[in-house]
């Protein structure tokens, strides 16, 4: 058997899945695969220099605000015109066929969400998403243009409604994760799936490892879909060494 064949097997064989996903799955829509925000910045300081995790941490959005909203505004120029893969796509019809569909992701492009995905737990946020640190104004905007045509780019936006600062609804470095998002994967994953599926993520958060670790420890398939090696490869049932839209196409093409 392929190893296509073997993930077409497994998904047939299942009417309940959860998949979590990572940078990994937007490399098909040309976006960089990085740590958290990296991959811009890999392992360099940024000219302000620090490091980009101290830049973009809820710390220094708390002091210097201004300087988290550039690299902000840097991450989503380099996104901007970007849209979501096949592999986006496939998920989205998966969640229309099986009983039961979940999708965890660490991305924050919301590539899920503008390919269909309802069923969708953003664990870090969506950068398209912008809300008011005092009120409950939110409203999401296509880019940041829009949002900054007002104001000088070295200032940060505020909100319409009460004029204190606006930011992305992201979770920033050193903040916690949301609580909604949270109860929901807390909810979810207290029913079992009959198959637990990791794409294009090096899962080196906990959050993002448990329910591989738990699925396998219990006997419920697993899967992992990445061109290179993590920590998971070595746990799973199944891997399938290829990019994610690729992947996805190959083995939803035999399933349906």
């Amino acid at each position: 058997f392929t190893m296509i064949d073997q993930a077409v097997k497994l998904f047939k064989q299942a009417s309940e899945v959860f998949v979590i996903t990572g940078a990994g799955i937007s490399a098909d829509s040309g976006l960089p695969t990085y740590r958290g925000f990296g991959g811009l910045y890999d392992g360099n300081v940024t000219e302000d220099g620090m490091p980009i995790e101290e830049a973009l941490s809820g710390s220094m959005f708390r002091t210097r605000p201004e300087i988290t909203w550039k690299y902000l505004l840097q991450i989503e120029k380099s996104v901007r015109g970007a849209t979501f893969n096949r592999a986006h796509t496939v998920l989205a019809e998966m969640e229309k066929t099986f009983d039961r569909f979940w999708l965890l992701t660490q991305n924050i492009d919301g590539f899920h969400n503008a390919a269909g995905s309802e069923n969708l737990i953003e664990i870090h946020g969506n950068m398209h998403r912008l809300k008011c640190t005092h009120c409950d104004y939110l409203e999401t905007f296509e880019n940041y243009r829009n949002v900054f045509e007002s104001v000088d780019p070295g200032t940060p936006p505020t909100c319409p409604n009460c004029s204190e600062m606006a930011r992305p609804d992201v979770v920033l470095f050193g903040e916690q994760l949301p609580e909604q998002a949270m109860a929901t994967w807390y909810e979810q994953s207290n029913r079992p799936f009959d198959l637990v599926v990791s794409i294009g993520t090096s899962s080196s958060f906990p959050y993002i490892l448990e329910p591989i670790i738990n699925a396998s420890r219990i006997g419920i398939p697993t899967m992992e879909i990445n061109p290179g090696e993590t920590d998971l490869s070595s746990m799973v049932d199944v891997k399938v060494s290829l990019g994610a839209a690729e992947a996805l196409d190959k083995i939803w093409k035999e399933v349906v």
